[in-house]
């Protein structure tokens, strides 16, 4: 019984390695090629995911290779712009296995493992990413940095490092495509400068900020300006009309008033105590007290003895004309003022 299990065992175990050595499989990420003492055609590809069969080593040998995209870093490159200044570049790309015969043609000679073929591919492939950073040279700083939004070219050098990454080619006048390779992406992770680079490119900075600000400063002073200039065009406009307002208004008056001053002229000393009266006659109620000297002029007409030192200084009062008294002066009426007509059909 004893026997029999292991004899089971041992057949079990035989046909586990004869398995192993005599299949594999492909995931869906994968692709693989089986060589046939180290030779391998279109028919040796193995795309579609599964369980395949082969003879066993060393007849067929079998080398899986992922299609993922693999991504391949370029460490820091010194390049030179178009204006002469250094620059160091830290560049990448993103490529993926998409023939795997040719793949496996052009690096197999690496080792078996389709880890040494990456590794020879690396190498072809970080060759390619150099010889596409070298387009830098064919922009100047002020292409790459500019503080104009939209106005770096950075896009535009990325776009044709892309294109002499994918035409590049070896010494064999190979390209990528003759790898097997399918290139993704080519860009830039980094630009570093040099100390004397960074103040040359800050220095432009500010000159381009310091002009920037006077060219604002300017169209400022301008404005302002123009706004002075109106200002003072609209002051003086105002003040011609204001002026000729008032010139009109002057002349209004004294048209007006030259009847009136014709009249004062006739009796001046009349004029001035009518001017007296129609002060007293304005002065506040009777609620209020107001003690003034008499010497104010006008004030003298309140004095009790007004008219006696007038008859004593042998001066007439004015107004003591055509038949008045003082005393009708005294109570407002006008001497100047014409006798009224007497009604129609009365005695003359």
């Amino acid at each position: 019984m004893k026997t029999a299990l292991r004899v089971l065992i041992a057949g079990v175990v035989v046909l586990v390695l004869l398995a192993y050595m005599c299949t594999f499989t492909v995931r869906y990420t994968e692709s693989a090629v089986r060589t046939t003492f180290g030779k391998a055609t279109e028919q040796s590809v193995k795309r579609e995911p599964g369980l395949y069969f082969k003879a066993p080593w060393p007849v067929q040998n079998v080398t899986t290779y992922d299609t993922r995209v693999r991504l391949l870093d370029l460490k820091v490159e010194t390049q030179q712009t178009r204006d002469n200044r250094t620059i160091a570049v830290e560049a990448y790309c993103t490529w993926r296995v998409t023939d795997p015969l040719r793949f496996f043609q052009k690096f197999s000679s690496a080792g078996e493992r389709s880890e040494e073929h990456y590794a020879r591919a690396e190498e072809a492939l970080r060759a390619s990413l150099r010889g596409a950073a070298a387009e830098i040279s064919n922009y100047s700083m002020e292409e790459l940095f500019t503080t104009t939004q939209g106005g770096s070219k950075l896009p535009e050098l990325e776009a044709k490092m892309f294109a002499s990454f994918v035409d590049k080619r070896d010494q064999q006048n190979s390209r990528l495509a003759d790898y097997g390779i399918e290139a993704v992406s080519v860009g830039m992770t980094r630009i570093l400068l040099p100390q004397e680079v960074t103040k040359a490119v800050f220095d432009r900075m500010r000159a381009g900020r310091e002009r920037l600000a006077r060219e604002i400063e300017s169209q400022g002073q301008s404005q302002a300006q123009a706004i002075r200039d109106k200002a003072s065009a609209d002051a003086r406009r105002i003040t011609a009309f204001a002026e000729a307002l008032a010139q009109n208004i002057r002349t209004q008056g004294d048209l007006e008033a030259r009847p009136f001053l014709a009249q004062m002229n006739d009796n001046p000393e009349l004029a001035v105590f009518m001017q007296n009266m129609e002060f007293i006659r304005k002065m506040p109620a009777r609620t209020a007290t107001l003690i003034l000297p008499s010497s104010l002029p006008g004030f003298d007409a309140l004095m009790p003895d007004y008219v006696q030192r007038t008859r004593a200084a042998g001066q007439s009062i004015p107004g003591l004309v055509s038949g008045k008294t003082n005393e009708n002066v005294l109570r407002g009426e006008n001497p100047l003022r014409e006798p009224a007509a007497p009604a129609a059909g009365g005695n003359q």
